[in-house]
Formats: C-alpha cells, sequence, structure tokens
C-alpha cells in the first residue's frame, strides 16, 4: 500500500494493501477502502464510511463527514460508495440521519465535479454525473445515467429519474421524470426527452419515439395527471421504458417538472 508519510491514517481503519494514501489525507476510525483506489491528496474521510475498488479521490474532497441537519446529534449513520466512480475537488458528501435511513449511498462509475455537494440521506445510483457545483438537499434520490447540470439545486426529498438531463443552474423542486431534459430559469420546466443521451446509450429509435410521444401528453396535452395517464395507456405501445417512467410518474409525493 503505497502510503505518503504525511498522511494520517487510523489503526481503527481497514485500507486494502493495492489503495494508493496521498499527502496529507486523513482516514478516521471505522473507514473501509478497497482495492486500487486513490486518494491522490488532503482528502478527508470519517466513518462509518466504505469505499469500493478503482476509486479517484482529487484533493480536498471531504467523505463520510457530519451532516448539516440540526436534527442529527452524532447517532451513528454510514456512508457508502461503489467502485470506479471519480471524486473531483472540494466535493463534500455526508453521512445520513437516523431520521433518513441513517446512509448515505453512491453506486459505481460516477463522476461528481469540482464542488460537487451530496447531503445526508440521499442515494445515487450509478453512472451519473454531478457537474461543478451541483448541489443535492437531504433525501434526494438520483437514479442511474442522470445528469444535474452545473450549480443545480435539488430540494431535499426530490427524484431524479434515470436517463434525464437537468440543465446548468437549474432550481428543482419536485421530481424530474426519467428520460427527460429539464431547465429551469425560475422554476423548472421539461423542453423535451432526452433524446441524445439515450441515443448514445443505445435506446432504439422506437423506444425514444414512445417516450417522446409519452412526455408529449404528459406535459403539453393540457390534461391533468391521471388522464394523461389514461390517455397514453390507450395511445401509446408500451415498453419497458415507458412502464419506469409512467410507474416514477405514479409514485411521485412531491408531484414533478412539466
Amino acid at each position: 500500500m503505497p502510503v505518503h508519510s504525511t498522511a494520517v491514517i487510523s489503526p481503527r481503519s481497514d485500507v486494502a494493501k493495492t489503495a494508493e494514501i496521498g499527502p496529507f489525507c486523513v482516514i478516521g476510525d471505522d473507514v473501509k477502502i478497497g482495492e486500487r483506489t486513490r486518494l491522490l491528496a488532503h482528502v478527508y474521510v470519517e466513518g462509518p464510511t466504505t469505499i469500493g475498488d478503482d476509486n479517484v479521490f482529487q484533493p480536498y474532497s471531504t467523505i463520510g463527514v457530519a451532516p448539516q441537519d440540526l436534527k442529527y446529534h452524532g447517532e451513528r449513520a454510514e456512508t457508502r460508495i461503489g467502485d470506479r466512480n471519480l471524486i473531483r475537488e472540494f466535493v463534500t458528501i455526508h453521512r445520513g440521519t437516523e431520521g433518513g435511513g441513517a446512509l448515505t449511498s453512491i453506486g459505481d462509475d460516477n463522476l461528481l465535479q469540482a464542488y460537487a455537494h451530496v447531503a445526508h440521506d440521499c442515494h445515487v445510483g450509478s453512472q451519473c454525473i454531478l457537474a461543478h457545483g451541483a448541489t443535492l438537499g437531504g433525501h434526494v434520490e438520483v437514479e442511474d445515467f442522470a445528469v444535474v447540470g452545473a450549480q443545480s439545486g435539488v430540494h431535499q426529498f426530490c427524484r431524479i429519474g434515470a436517463h434525464c438531463y437537468i440543465g446548468g443552474y437549474s432550481v428543482i423542486t419536485q421530481d424530474v421524470m426519467p428520460f427527460s431534459v429539464v431547465v429551469s430559469e425560475r422554476g423548472a420546466k421539461v423542453y423535451s426527452v432526452n433524446k441524445v443521451g439515450l441515443e448514445r446509450r443505445g435506446f432504439s429509435a422506437e423506444v425514444v419515439q414512445t417516450l417522446h410521444k409519452a412526455v408529449r401528453i404528459v406535459t403539453k396535452s393540457g390534461l391533468n395527471t391521471d388522464q394523461a395517464l389514461e390517455r397514453i395507456a390507450a395511445e401509446v405501445e408500451p415498453n419497458e421504458s415507458l412502464d419506469r417512467l409512467l410507474e416514477f410518474i405514479r409514485t411521485s409525493k412531491r408531484g414533478f417538472v412539466k
């Protein structure tokens, strides 16, 4: 295990022999770091935190520290990070709280750009991008392949659907539908289905067209949500991606961006 002489590693941590711990990193009690994960310099990690294999943490990222929730009073809560994530400079990831399930989690193959913030009890899926300055309030769920644009803020308890794209400087106060493109000035609006992103990920033209038609019915028809869902069921050929979109809409608790 290549460890720089200035690094501070708790004897109560578990760091893989192939991990790399760079200058001035601090690893606290109850931290587990997997194979070939690299902490380049000045990375601070508090436990309980579990980090998987092949991750890279750029300087000044802060992982697993206490949440900024005034209801938190030191109860045990965890942070879990999967494999092959790239965590850029000054990213902050806070552990969970008792009231939110006591867990903050990040999946695999994500890119968190500089100054991104993942608050307590958030759950980020896999292959997501949080662009620089993107901020997730507490209890936010981000599904796989979602992109949150630069300097965008996501309100507590919102859900960000799979394969969606949130434009930069957006303010998100409701759930964002899977597969959609959302941009806000004062309030977020759906502009279209995320056609470019879906094509890049291998979605067929037929599936993309189906999703486009469904999103237009929800956002442009003037129907309320129940009426729109009935119309989609009657007019749009079902498929797995459409089922996922409709289930997301049906289970939304905060409403969703139209």
